[in-house]
């Protein structure tokens, strides 16, 4: 349906054959490769289905991880990677490495991850298409405190029309179009 090329214009990751495409108010298409990286890395949150953890790295260090590239003291990766678990419910859980985990930790780390560098908006690709009902709940619970705490900006994949009774709005696409578009059932 052109879901996954949506995203990757959203992160950064490809550019759009048309248009403009602006990320807090900066045309992203005149930018090269290492400044679509800078912007990305400082505003842009990834989630995916399949966690995408480094299997050889505590729960922490994968949370520490993008804050290295940010420039983030060891000191301050450190701090804030506490905070993070703490946030997700995983404090327990941070010295474990992701094959010690179950998968709703494992997207529960991933998503202290993708806050790391404090981004505008979350990317979240499937990020509940592998857990079960109960993992499923906790993470979207998860993306609601961080959209009505924090103000995140959430772009949810999902093919799930449960979950997606559940956001503001409900962008439907087919074959690359955009079909639909429409409040969602949290303003019903």
């Amino acid at each position: 349906s052109g879901k996954s090329t949506l995203m990757h214009i959203l992160g950064l990751l490809d550019r759009q054959t048309g248009g403009e495409f602006y990320l807090e108010g900066i045309l992203t298409d005149s930018l090269n490769d290492n400044q679509r990286a800078r912007l990305r890395n400082q505003k842009i949150g990834f989630i995916f289905q399949n966690f995408n953890l480094i299997a050889r790295s505590t729960a922490l260090h994968n949370v520490e991880l993008p804050m290295l590239y940010a420039g983030f003291s060891r000191h301050e990766r450190h701090e804030r990677a506490k905070e993070l678990m703490a946030m997700v419910e995983m404090t327990d859980r941070a010295r474990h490495q992701p094959n010690e985990l179950s998968g709703g930790q494992k997207q529960r780390v991933a998503i202290a991850r993708a806050m790391a560098n404090d981004p505008a908006i979350l990317l979240a690709d499937e990020p509940t298409g592998n857990l079960g009902s109960a993992a499923e709940r906790v993470v979207m619970d998860i993306f609601h405190r961080l959209h009505e705490e924090q103000g995140k900006t959430i772009v949810l994949i999902s093919h799930c029309p449960d979950l997606a009774k559940e956001t503001d709005r409900v962008v439907t696409l087919r074959d690359g179009q955009i079909i639909d578009d429409r409040k969602g059932a949290s303003h019903a």
